[in-house]
């Protein structure tokens, strides 16, 4: 089919020259694509409304009669305010404009007009929006409303976008088979455009909308899965196939039955390791959901088979960690379990290094020593990276590359929005362990106020007398090191005062080295130190079980997905623990991030929530997150039609009608253009 009218250039369009077309050209409009694609981001209702049952503060269109000699007042340098008083029906309500004074001339007394505006039920009055004379035809009343500029008027836009449309309109490239088109009952493309820039009515812009969501998540998925399978194609892996009797034999031995979540996820590696292709997998696990001891399971299965794997974390601490628990449960049943880290040096790293490479250990954990040059595997066939985020592609590449097509799974604990990790990680596989063992008690959490800093500290003191310990946590104060530091330096004075000789407080702050760092956490580990005032860099993962109390100073600074991670250093033992927000927030956002911590535990709503409150753009951080500016879709809102999309995409890069069909031949193009046939490079 042909995409031509698309290309041609806004020139063009009748009515557009050179000069209008250097204006565009700040908007990003330089083909007739371009502006037939500049969609309205809100549509004005006009529709009339009686005002006997508007509701206060609610959007109101009304006609009436000019009862009152309109008036100007100035103020300010370039200030007025437009007020005419108006009969509407029986009510009389005042009208008033701000810095529209130029109206005036327009107006006379007994004049009938159309006034759209805000309605102040109890003062009966309009602040106006919208003025036209006469009766407004109500076929017009839905106005689409354009992200203007100050030398592009949204005047101008909506003259340029209706002639395109008169010359274009009939030509559009249509992409969706009509086989989509009716299993989803969708509008045609010219039918979509056409509403959306003139709407018939709300319906009509809810199905044009939808229409366009579903078009938008297709080709950004066609992309991803086209993406994802030339790299599973490109990356040949080794078929393991580990036996159901080994991961039986691994659970039956666990003091703790798995929960269905962790069999689910298990059973879903245990597939990819067995397939030819290497491994693309992203475990997700809420803080103490139990990835270990999946890690774990899968990690033996792998041994069973004659391989040897690795297991790869950010943190020397957190090696330490895993390897306590790794050796619990691997070493009873035969495995040889051993940590490689920079702190191992001399004649014992030369005998770890020989027993790897001859094959004598069967599990490597460790951390970016790992991936040194002089660490040689004899047959590494599975390898894991936990908090991967916080390794670079090419320091993950390494460690795959420390195997002959070895596979890799890779963990976080950071709960990631289910609709974003489709979108930001559509070229990889995703589980979610999303299931709690029923032995963790849910941390208990509350919202104090500043005031109340003795009755917290109170309650701090009563479960350290138990012989518990606790963080205190203090945020970076805007974007200084050394400010943060202060601030912790502060805290850890107030506390040290407060608790004098009953108990030791410790202090760990992003100025520390790290053997410095690595020394308070191994205090704190210890129970030497009893409470550890920390700014933000307390390391996710660190597993000190006897600590039952987690208080945030200023918990309003924090993100929801933050303040989730800082809660779950503690609730790691069998002891009831505590999370206490101290904060004063000033904002309504920051009183319901207070409010949603006290009401749930489970990171993924809090995940959800936090995407509502701050947008996938905000949720990654700067140009992060890899999300196309969709046009229309909205990847919170319309998260079910983005999983739809996804496995359509799915389907159709794996099928062969798709590469073949003349009627699909727009979306082969548009992956063409997009240069994502290019050996599955993504732009």
């Amino acid at each position: 089919m042909n995409i031509r009218p698309y290309e041609r250039s806004i020139l063009d369009v009748h009515g557009i020259g050179e000069e209008k077309a250097k204006l565009f050209e700040g908007l990003k409009l330089r083909t007739v694509g371009d502006l037939l694609e500049y969609f309205p981001f809100r549509y004005e209702d006009y529709k009339l409304k009686d005002l006997q049952t508007a509701e206060h503060d609610e959007r109101v269109t009304v006609v009436g009669a000019i009862h009152s000699e309109p008036s100007v007042r100035y103020y300010g340098k370039k200030k007025n305010r437009l007020s005419f008083r108006m009969l509407v029906g029986r009510l009389l309500v005042t009208v008033t404009f701000f810095n529209r004074g130029f109206l005036k001339n327009q107006l006379s007394l007994g004049a009938e007009v159309t006034v759209s505006g805000k309605w102040d039920r109890h003062r009966m009055t309009i602040t106006g929006t919208e003025l036209h004379k006469g009766v407004m035809q109500q076929e017009q009343t839905i106005e689409p409303v354009y992200s203007a500029s100050g030398t592009v008027t949204s005047k101008m836009l909506k003259a340029a976008i209706s002639s395109a449309l008169k010359q274009f309109g009939a030509d559009l490239p249509e992409p969706l088979p009509e086989a989509v088109r009716t299993k989803y009952k969708l509008l045609n493309k010219q039918e979509t455009v056409q509403e959306l820039h003139h709407p018939s009515g709300q319906h009509a812009i809810k199905q044009a909308r939808r229409r366009m969501v579903y078009e938008e998540f297709l080709y950004f998925q066609l992309k991803m899965q086209l993406f994802k399978k030339n790299q599973r194609e490109q990356n040949s892996g080794q078929s393991i196939y580990i036996k159901s009797e080994h991961i039986h034999t691994f659970t039956s031995s666990l003091p703790f039955p798995l929960t269905n979540a962790q069999q689910r996820v298990i059973q879903e590696v245990i597939k990819d390791v067995a397939s030819p292709y290497q491994m693309n997998r992203l475990l997700q696990g809420d803080v103490g959901s139990g990835k270990t001891v999946v890690a774990a399971a899968c990690l033996y299965g792998v041994i069973c088979e004659g391989y040897q794997t690795a297991l790869m974390v950010p943190t020397e601490i957190l090696a330490e960690q895993h390897l306590e628990s790794l050796k619990s449960w691997l070493e009873p049943l035969g495995k040889r379990v051993e940590l490689f880290s920079g702190s191992l040096k001399g004649k014992r790293r030369r005998e770890l290094l020989e027993e790897l490479a001859e094959g004598r250990i069967d599990l490597a954990v460790g951390t970016h020593a790992l991936i040194q040059d002089d660490v040689i595997f004899k047959n590494l066939g599975f390898a894991i990276t936990d908090e991967q985020h916080r390794f670079g592609v090419n320091q993950r590449r390494q460690l795959r590359n420390k195997g002959q097509h070895a596979d890799v799974l890779f963990m976080t604990a950071t709960p990631i929005p289910r609709t974003l990790a489709i979108s930001v990680f559509g070229d990889m596989d995703v589980s979610i362990l999303d299931e709690m063992p029923a032995w963790r008690k849910p941390i208990e959490t509350y919202w104090a106020k500043h005031d109340m800093l003795e009755r917290v500290l109170g309650f701090v003191e009563k479960e350290l007398t138990q012989g518990r310990q606790a963080y205190v946590i203090c945020p970076l104060i805007e974007e200084s090191e050394m400010l943060d530091v202060q601030n912790a330096l502060d805290v850890h004075q107030i506390l040290t005062d407060y608790f004098k000789d009953r108990f030791h407080v410790g202090l760990m702050h992003g100025r520390l080295t790290s053997e410095e760092k690595d020394q308070v956490m191994e205090s704190f580990d210890q129970n030497q130190t009893q409470v550890l005032v920390s700014t933000t860099v307390v390391e996710v993962g660190v597993n000190v079980p006897n600590a039952t109390m987690m208080v945030i100073y200023d918990a309003d600074r924090f993100g929801l997905a933050q303040l989730h991670q800082l809660r779950g250093r503690v609730g790691r033992g069998s002891a009831q623990s505590y999370c206490v927000l101290l904060a004063d927030p000033k904002t309504e956002n920051g009183r319901e991030r207070m409010r949603i911590m006290t009401e749930t535990n489970d990171g993924f709503v809090l995940s959800e929530r936090d995407l509502e409150l701050r947008g996938p753009g905000d949720f990654f951080g700067a140009k992060q997150s890899g999300l196309p500016d969709f046009k229309v879709a909205d990847v919170v809102h319309d998260y079910r039609t983005l999983e739809v999309a996804r496995q359509d995409a799915s389907a159709l890069v794996e099928s062969n009608h798709f590469w073949n069909d003349p009627e699909y031949s727009v979306l082969r193009d548009y992956l063409k253009t997009t240069g994502a046939l290019d050996q599955g490079k993504l732009d």
